[in-house]
């Protein structure tokens, strides 16, 4: 086994919290290991004034980490999983997947208000197309505009007036020790989260046995569950930060329940589906739910959207 470790993470408060949390479970486990992070600047990262749908897509944060993957420069990658396009370069694989942190979309106001309350022509930040548009499906009235920058950042824009409110995941606030800035949680019902929110992607290279001994103590097997099925709807449904699609998965009396979204631009059509399966099916069904959604009118939604 090896004796050293390089963990590649990107450089953002959040994703240093992750690739740490990777780290110290690792060492918990192998105390025999010396553990590195590396921080590899990602386009996503350089790009900050434009919204991630015009400049490529979530892969944008993920290309330059798996790129060092390949080359042998690191040896994993932490990502968040919500980050990750629905297919992996040729020779990677997800080693892991742990516990699952909250997964939901949050409300964040200076003023305290719940969403329903706000007024007509309320500016509301997200820089994601899932959450603009559920948001006006379910307030058409309100103004969706885009917003980026680390979090910091975008709470000094909520608090200065220049939003009423921002979205963003729960998971993220909550790792960093701000859920106190939490309005308000946005349930499931009204706000599907997006494929893999609140969990984590432990990328490595295929074929590493010593990769797979030590991340094996890391997987979470009802998580991998569930993200296995949301993934493979993604995959599917060929969808990334492009198209406003959702997916999220949980496990009743084991079962898994799988329920997504595709949704227009303007929000005004939304197709919501349900599919049940048993763990041991979830990546069938979470394709045949894919099938399901494009039928009853996703296609239909996806053809018209007017994004490059």
């Amino acid at each position: 086994m090896k004796s050293t470790i390089c963990i590649g993470t990107r450089g953002s408060t959040l994703a240093l919290w992750q690739a740490n949390h990777v780290k110290n479970s690792i060492e918990k486990n192998f105390p025999n290991i010396r553990i590195d992070i590396k921080i590899i600047k990602t386009t996503g990262d350089r790009i900050t004034d434009r919204p991630l749908a015009m400049v490529g897509g979530k892969g944008l944060f993920v290309k330059e980490i798996e790129a060092a993957l390949l080359d042998g420069s690191i040896d994993l990658a932490v990502h968040s999983m919500k980050d990750m396009p629905g297919e992996l370069p040729q020779g990677l694989v997800i080693g892991a997947i742990p516990e699952r942190a909250n997964p939901f979309d949050v409300l964040i106001s200076a003023q305290g208000a719940l969403f329903k309350d706000y007024p007509r022509g309320a500016v509301i930040g997200t820089s994601s197309l899932r959450r603009a548009s559920q948001l006006k499906h379910l307030r058409p009235d309100i103004e969706i505009k885009s917003i980026r920058g680390n979090l910091d950042t975008r709470l000094k824009k909520v608090k200065s007036g220049e939003y009423a409110a921002i979205v963003l995941a729960a998971a993220g606030l909550e790792r960093l020790g701000q859920g106190s800035e939490i309005t308000e949680y946005l349930a499931e019902t009204d706000m599907v989260p997006a494929v893999g929110q609140g969990a984590l992607c432990i990328e490595t290279r295929e074929n590493d046995p010593d990769m797979a001994e030590i991340l094996s103590t890391l997987d979470h097997d009802p998580t991998r569950i569930c993200v296995t099925g949301e993934r493979a709807f993604l995959k599917a449904i060929e969808g990334s930060c492009h198209i406003p699609v959702a997916c999220f998965g949980k496990i009743l009396d084991n079962r898994v329940m799988l329920t997504a979204v595709v949704a227009s631009e303007d929000g005004e059509s939304l197709i919501k589906e349900t599919i049940e399966s048993t763990p041991e099916q979830v990546a069938e069904k979470g394709r045949k739910l894919a099938k399901l959604v494009l039928e009853k009118g996703g296609q239909r939604i996806l053809e018209a959207l007017n994004i490059p």
